[in-house]
């Protein structure tokens, strides 16, 4: 039975975006760290520039270039953008280049999307920022079905896919699992009939596991409307976890005190996360490094060693 399946929910780690410069090789080092601790997942984030993060710009590498290296680094662990934003991407090659990371995975792709926020990178790359939820909605529908039934003739407003065929395919014959990372009404409304899962990231419940209960009744509540059933949804969320040497995550968002603790404490709130019908988080380290990633093994350990003790 693998580690992910003998815990109460997975954990994965969110590799350093635009804390600091990072190389690749540090990266990768981080990658295979990060997999040999145990974890189960490793996510990127697809953005391309932030002015709001001190008095120069400051960008992370381009997602996809990432995950392709990633998935021929590691071995073991789902790997996925946390999320990829659609407006950056023209919907059919995004799809194209999911079934192509996820073949070269193994088939070990979860896609993450959404419908982005940042208006500074829209403008400074030269993507459209208006209407972004129309935009979204024909994107998604392209990528969705492309990956789902392998064609599609789609001409939108703003998107077209004529007589589209995505071949080759991935090792899974209906692509990688979907992930919906958003919390607005309409855009969960297009996406919850399709996707696998949904993701909160920390800031949208103030990093507070407590607050986790109200949040997730919200997506039950947007499940029914669009006339699933709340049980068939993953849910995922990222945790912000402050260890040794952390300076502050600045964040667009505001500001969320991390969690931190012994590893005893992190894993009962790991614990909690999962008993509140969480799936799987994704770590947001500060610091982001080598060293923090290694000191998060004994809480993996904690977390395995419940599967040999039932009564917990």
């Amino acid at each position: 039975m693998s580690e992910s399946r003998r815990r109460p929910l997975k954990v994965g780690v969110q590799l350093p975006e635009a804390e600091r410069h990072v190389p690749w090789a540090e990266l990768a080092e981080m990658a295979r760290t990060a997999e040999g601790a145990g974890f189960d997942s490793l996510w990127v984030g697809d953005h391309l520039l932030y002015r709001d993060r001190g008095a120069e710009p400051v960008g992370p590498w381009e997602a996809w270039s990432l995950l392709a290296a990633l998935a021929t680094t590691t071995r073991r662990v789902e790997i996925g953008p946390l999320v990829a934003c659609l407006g950056f991407h023209n919907p059919a090659m995004l799809a194209k280049k999911a079934a192509t990371v996820e073949e070269i995975s193994g088939g070990r792709l979860v896609l993450g999307v959404g419908a982005g926020w940042n208006e500074a990178e829209f403008a400074a790359f030269g993507f459209p920022f208006d209407h972004r939820v129309d935009r979204f909605a024909e994107a998604f529908t392209i990528i969705r079905t492309l990956l789902r039934d392998g064609a599609i003739d789609f001409a939108g407003d703003y998107h077209q896919a004529r007589d589209c065929v995505l071949t080759p395919r991935g090792p899974r014959p209906d692509g990688p699992p979907l992930m919906i990372g958003s919390l607005g009404p309409r855009v969960l409304g297009l996406t919850l009939p399709f996707v696998d899962s949904w993701n909160a990231w920390y800031a949208d419940f103030g990093n507070d596991p407590a607050a986790l209960p109200p949040l997730l009744a919200r997506v039950d509540t947007a499940c029914r409307a669009a006339g699933r059933d709340p049980a068939t949804l993953e849910r995922t969320v990222a945790l912000l976890i402050g260890l040794p040497g952390a300076r502050g995550r600045v964040s667009s968002y505001g500001t969320s005190p991390p969690l931190e603790g012994r590893p005893e404490a992190l894993a009962d709130v790991l614990r909690a996360v999962a008993r509140s019908g969480v799936a799987h988080v994704q770590l947001v380290l500060d610091p982001i490094t080598v060293d923090s990633i290694e000191a998060l093994s004994p809480v993996l350990a904690l977390l395995d060693r419940d599967a040999r003790e039932p009564s917990r």
